[in-house]
């Protein structure tokens, strides 16, 4: 399937009356195992990719060649829609109608772009500011202006919650949607009463809510947040917390016992090379010869 047909598909299904639930992916084996579970669409996080690549907290070390790589390998294993976190754009809106060029050749469905200042900072942190207003809207104009794909989306992210509150980032959000941004994500609402009021207000726009396991916003049930009108719920780094849960098990188990044996704790040898579908691979090796 060519992206151009993929970007349609997702458009025309964030346009149905029912909510998708949206898992991220740090890389692409995650992305392939997000995939195989039958979800949707792919989400590639930028916090994830900074925890998983560079063993670094979200505090902007990630470049925009670093989420154009992943956003590839992500394309050339998967035919889900993926939606990239581009942080803040990586420099001014010149460069980010750039990086918005770069993503869409990459395999984008749609881009996420936020209105923090550098150097950003994850959602759920302490210590973020926002860029003015009118930086922050030439930032989405410039990212609607750069697609050449017009299923290609723009997620219009904003931070303002924590620094200027509600209010002031629900502006935010509808001053973006002026812009022509197609999604917009309020980031970090703390209450099941600012919660709901996200998507009463921007009802006319899909709304995505991120949901941080540990973080700011309560977890709320699907069902009740589907009902409330958001298009998009989020769980950013479930499966990146969930592998390093995972390993810390595994290596621990290792490290005491010196041997380790399929217990059921891990991914079994056959279930990994299916998951990284080998299969495939067998039969090209069969159609062309080692």
């Amino acid at each position: 399937m060519m992206n151009h047909e993929i970007n349609a598909a997702f458009r025309a299904r964030l346009e149905e009356d029912r909510a998708l639930l949206l898992p991220g992916a740090a890389n692409a084996l995650a992305a392939r195992v997000i995939e195989d579970c039958g979800f949707e669409a792919i989400f590639l996080t930028g916090a994830g990719l900074t925890n998983s690549y560079y063993g670094k907290p979200d505090l902007g070390f990630m470049g925009l060649s670093d989420i154009a790589a992943h956003t590839a390998a992500i394309r050339n294993v998967s035919t889900l829609p993926v939606i990239a976190d581009a942080d803040t754009g990586f420099g001014n809106a010149v460069n980010l109608h750039h990086t918005v060029r770069t993503l869409e050749l990459a395999g984008a469905s749609a881009i996420q772009i936020e209105d923090q200042l550098n150097p950003k900072r994850c959602g759920h942190f302490s210590g973020k500011d926002v860029a003015d207003l009118s930086e922050a809207r030439d930032r989405i104009r410039a990212a609607v202006d750069a697609r050449t794909d017009p299923n290609l989306m723009i997620l219009a992210r904003t931070d303002a919650r924590a620094t200027l509150g509600l209010n002031a980032a629900l502006e935010r959000a509808e001053a973006f949607i002026e812009d022509g941004a197609d999604i917009t994500f309020v980031e970090a609402p703390e209450s099941v009463e600012e919660i709901r009021a996200i998507p009463a207000r921007l009802k006319e726009t899909p709304q995505m809510l991120n949901i941080v396991v540990g973080g700011r916003t309560p977890v709320l049930e699907f069902e009740e947040l589907e009902a409330m009108g958001f298009s998009l719920v989020l769980y950013a780094n479930v499966a990146l917390q969930a592998a390093i849960r995972g390993m810390c098990m595994a290596l621990s188990d290792l490290k005491k016992n010196r041997k380790f044996e399929d217990t059921g704790v891990i991914a079994g040898f056959e279930e990994r090379q299916r998951v990284v579908n080998k299969g495939y691979y067998d039969a090209l090796e069969a159609r062309y010869g080692k």
